[in-house]
């Protein structure tokens, strides 16, 4: 059970407290609701963007991370097409240089053409290396947009094109910042050896003056049932063939999420998993097989991807993982075989609250999805869905027309 207290500020900033005496120190962290899918079709990778341009120093700090490594200090970010998250862990006693230097960029970024500059180079550079020379690395590159027709999860975070990040201007990255980065778009939280009335007092010196903004509508267009199977073959310099199938899924916040997620790790989670048992060890058309959920706030997917063993035909792969996703669908599974996935997410679960930066990230993420205390029913609800639940799910999802397929072969 996580404990936590909780108050919002008169600017919109919401913070969480999570006190943890066995830590000397203390975890920060702050969401922005911005991720990718806020971006316009043609200024796409902004959020992203600003994960690395928030660290090219505000207004009193010039180098974000210069007064924070003299304390002790470490911090880092990531984006995602839902959110961006800031964190840094630092010792319990220089705790107020992280509302300093955190408040400082929420205040007011220091924006030059040098540090724009700059930033669109490290992405670019971080475009070629991860997406363009790596094997692989354009998969959701050329999978979104084959999923998504609609919706703006059919942009990977990186963006929809390079161009937009190479092309970016100053007075457009400004407006994004102005829209977004904003303490009523935020959740503040703070875990450690931290008592509430210090963290509320610290909150309202150097959070407190900063001025809400303007209210966000967000529009965005939801994407329309799947009623027709897709795909898409492709040839690439890599190592092995590999068999990509995705299905539209519900959302992050909807009663069929857990469901879904046990489905796949039935499905391809560990050597006992059913793909891996029949498609690794027992008919070896794969040399690996892995299923997931994206896990997003907007209806996302459940992936399936295969590795083929050499000498397999797509062909069969194919019809072989496809017959095993059928099976699941019109026989359903038993009491033990549900269990034992069970199990293995409470292990998940009980691990992934050991570090109180995570818990820290938890937090402020279920707090975005509509109440922190969500948190401790978490394990619940994954408890709580049965074998029927699991075939309805299966039945509703996991059928053909739902289906996009990509074939990835090797030159």
């Amino acid at each position: 059970m996580i404990q936590f207290e909780k108050f919002t500020l008169d600017n919109g900033l919401k913070v969480i407290v999570h006190q943890d005496k066995s830590t000397p120190v203390v975890a920060v962290n702050i969401l922005y609701h911005v991720g990718a899918k806020d971006e316009t079709s043609d200024l796409t990778g902004f959020a992203h963007l600003f994960e690395h341009l928030m660290f090219g120093g505000s207004v009193h700090i010039p180098k974000y991370d210069e007064p924070l490594q003299m304390v002790g200090g470490e911090n880092n970010a990531f984006t995602n097409n839902d959110i961006t998250n800031y964190y840094l862990s630092i010792p319990k006693e220089n705790l107020e240089t992280a509302f300093w230097i955190e408040s400082d960029r929420m205040l007011d970024l220091a924006f030059s053409e040098k540090s724009l500059e700059v930033q669109r180079n490290v992405v670019i550079e971080e475009f070629n290396q991860r997406y363009l020379n790596q094997p692989y690395g354009d998969l959701w590159l050329m999978l979104r947009p084959l999923v998504y027709k609609n919706h703006p999860y059919q942009w990977a975070t990186i963006g929809k094109d390079i161009s937009h990040i190479e092309n970016a201007k100053m007075e457009d990255v400004k407006a994004f910042y102005k829209k977004y980065y904003n303490p009523d778009n935020a959740i503040m939280v703070v875990a450690g050896d931290v008592e509430l009335e210090e963290v509320k007092r610290l909150s309202e010196k150097w959070f407190g003056p900063i001025e809400k903004g303007a209210k966000i509508e967000r529009n965005i267009p939801m994407e329309p049932k799947q009623t027709e199977a897709r795909f898409l073959k492709v040839e690439r310099d890599v190592p092995v063939n590999a068999i990509f199938k995705v299905y539209h899924m519900c959302s992050r916040v909807d009663a069929d999420y857990h469901a879904t997620d046990l489905i796949s790790d039935m499905m391809a989670n560990g050597k006992s998993s059913r793909l891996h048992q029949k498609l690794v060890k027992e008919n070896p058309l794969f040399s690996s097989v892995q299923a997931f959920v994206s896990g997003d706030i907007h209806p996302g997917m459940i992936v399936f991807a295969g590795y083929l063993s050499d000498g397999v035909s797509m062909e069969d792969a194919d019809k072989a993982l496809t017959n095993e996703i059928e099976h699941l669908v019109n026989d359903g599974v038993t009491e033990e075989e549900l269990q034992k996935v069970k199990n293995k997410v409470e292990s998940v679960l009980t691990f992934s609250e050991i570090n109180t930066l995570d818990r820290a990230m938890n937090l402020a993420y279920y707090e975005l999805l509509g109440n922190a205390k969500e948190i401790n029913k978490e394990f619940e609800k994954y408890q709580n869905v049965n074998t029927t639940d699991i075939q309805r799910v299966a039945s509703d999802i996991l059928v053909k027309n739902n289906a996009t397929t990509l074939y990835y072969q090797k030159k």
